[in-house]
Formats: C-alpha cells, sequence, structure tokens
C-alpha cells in the first residue's frame, strides 16, 4: 500500500438508456481525472443507463450483462490504456434468470481483478431492486489491487456498519460505495434534510469505527418515473471522500456533475488506528448475538 494515493470519483446525471453514450461520457471524466494525477477512480451505482427500479418490469432485464461483456471490455480498456485502478458498477446476468447489482473493480494493465455483488437489496417505492437483483454471494471480501485492497460496496450497503466492519476486519484500506439515491418528490423539505443527514452521518461513522477513509459517488439529477402519477427521483448528488476519522476530504454539490480529486495520506489511517484501538477493544466474546436477526 503506497503511502500517497489519489483518489477520484465521477458525479454524474444520466439522460436515457444509450450505454455506449453514458460509457464515453463516463471515459471522459475518469480520463480528466486520471490527468490531474488520479491513481484510482470510482464510478456511481448503474452508470450505465437510467435508474431502472422505479418500476417493476421484466423488460428491463434486457439492460442486463454478463461479465465478461460489453461494459468490462471497455473500462478495462480504460483502466489499461490511463494506467489506473477503476471501480464501476453494472447490472449483471449471471445466467438465465438470475441476476445481480455488481461493483467491477480493472487494475492497470491486469484487467479485471475482482468484483462484489451487492449484499443488502432494497424494496420500498421507486426502489424495487428485490425484483431485479439476486442477493450478492461474494461475502464481504476485499479486491486486492496494485493501490491496495478495496472494500466495495454498494449503495444500501452503505446503512450496515456490519458490512464496512467485515471489509475493515479483512483488511480493505479504503471503503468504497458507488450509490444512487434521491429524494421522493412528495417529501418535505426537512424531511429531504433529515434523510440527506442520516445518510452522511452513517458512512462518515464508518469510517470513524474503522479508522478508514471511505469514499461515496452518488448520482444527481432528476429521473423521471415511467410510471403514471409517481413523482419520479430526485437524486441527491453531494458524492463526497472522508479521511479515517470522518472528516469531509471533498464534497460535491447536491445537482451538479463533477469530480472530485482528494490525495489520501494512508501513513495517517495507520497512525489514527494505533491512537484510536477499535479493534483491540471489542468484546468479541460477547457479540454472538450479531448473528441472530432479533433478541427476543
Amino acid at each position: 500500500m503506497t503511502n500517497k494515493l489519489k483518489v477520484g470519483l465521477v458525479q454524474q446525471a444520466v439522460a436515457g438508456n444509450d450505454k455506449q453514450l453514458n460509457w464515453q461520457r463516463s471515459a471522459e471524466q475518469v480520463e480528466a481525472l486520471a490527468k490531474q494525477g488520479a491513481q484510482l477512480v470510482l464510478l456511481q451505482e448503474l452508470h450505465s443507463t437510467l435508474y431502472f427500479c422505479q418500476e417493476e418490469n421484466t423488460d428491463y432485464f434486457d439492460l442486463a450483462e454478463p461479465i465478461p461483456g460489453p461494459a468490462t471490455d471497455f473500462f478495462g480498456d480504460l483502466a489499461k490504456r490511463l494506467d489506473i485502478v477503476l471501480v464501476t458498477s453494472l447490472f449483471e446476468k449471471r445466467g438465465s434468470g438470475l441476476y445481480h447489482n455488481t461493483a467491477v473493480v480493472f487494475d492497470r494493465q491486469e484487467g479485471m481483478v475482482g468484483k462484489y455483488r451487492k449484499m443488502h437489496i432494497p424494496d420500498d417505492p421507486g426502489f424495487y431492486e428485490k425484483f431485479y437483483f439476486t442477493p450478492g454471494d461474494l461475502g464481504f471480501t476485499p479486491i486486492q489491487t496494485s493501490v491496495g485492497k478495496l472494500g466495495v460496496l454498494v449503495c444500501w450497503d452503505q446503512w450496515y456498519p456490519e458490512a464496512a466492519r467485515l471489509m475493515a476486519m479483512a483488511g480493505a484500506d479504503i471503503l468504497f460505495y458507488p450509490t444512487a439515491i434521491g429524494w421522493d418528490m412528495t417529501d418535505t423539505p426537512e424531511e429531504r434534510t433529515r434523510q440527506h443527514g442520516a445518510w452522511e452521518t452513517i458512512q462518515r461513522g464508518h469510517a470513524v469505527a474503522n479508522s478508514l477513509p471511505v469514499v461515496v459517488a452518488n448520482r444527481t439529477g432528476f429521473e423521471a418515473s415511467p410510471t403514471e402519477g409517481d413523482p419520479g427521483i430526485q437524486f441527491w448528488g453531494q458524492s463526497f471522500i472522508a479521511g479515517p476519522q470522518g472528516e469531509f476530504l471533498a464534497k460535491a454539490s447536491a445537482d451538479q456533475e463533477e469530480n472530485l480529486l482528494v490525495e489520501l495520506d494512508m501513513a495517517r489511517t495507520e497512525k489514527i488506528k494505533r491512537i484510536w484501538p477499535y479493534f483491540r477493544d471489542r468484546r468479541i466474546d460477547d457479540y454472538g448475538d450479531l448473528v441472530r436477526r432479533w433478541r427476543d
């Protein structure tokens, strides 16, 4: 693991389901970050298409693709050309009738070096992901790259401290959350503030509790619902990079497409772990009930 690591992310709006166009738009921003010295870049969740989970529609399964496939070919070539580590997201067709929400990691000239299948799958109005995605079966295992071990998780996973902890316990150097989250347009301004504040706080808490940097790439822009009468989703952007004490190192706006780039001091992460020895003081002898659904 290098002591200094330049990490970037891309926050974008998505206007349609033209994958080639969306890939090219993302590639342009990844290249811009690489020219600024980024060694590792994160893209947002399901960046190839619109967020199709606003309704349950079997036609949308046509948007999925295998791994390897066209998307992994495109982004693998991009990572090689720019000589960077690249974290992407796609709708994976694993087999007939079996689909996942999957993050894929490419490492410079090595090509695809690992993937993570989203473990926690939501099912809420406007976010009908259980209709499309089978829960992941690869566990919480960091992906080894030339710049360190990446703890890659996806969106709804970001609300679960267990996921972050297990990645950290397996040696993750940084936590990554490609994300697609926004407001229900019928929510009050006060409720929107509370929701966004909770989202930010929980992820900064993962940084604090595990003494690790956290990198979060969320989409921005409004995407109308295909269901008549449904208000659609205003994705709230505000992607950010936080340090190992939860401190903001960079933060994007709510409604603009933009890139973030930060140089992480990984030696400082090690110092923080020595000062705040959470892993030393964990009472693992008394945590057995955590693997139960509830304590009756």
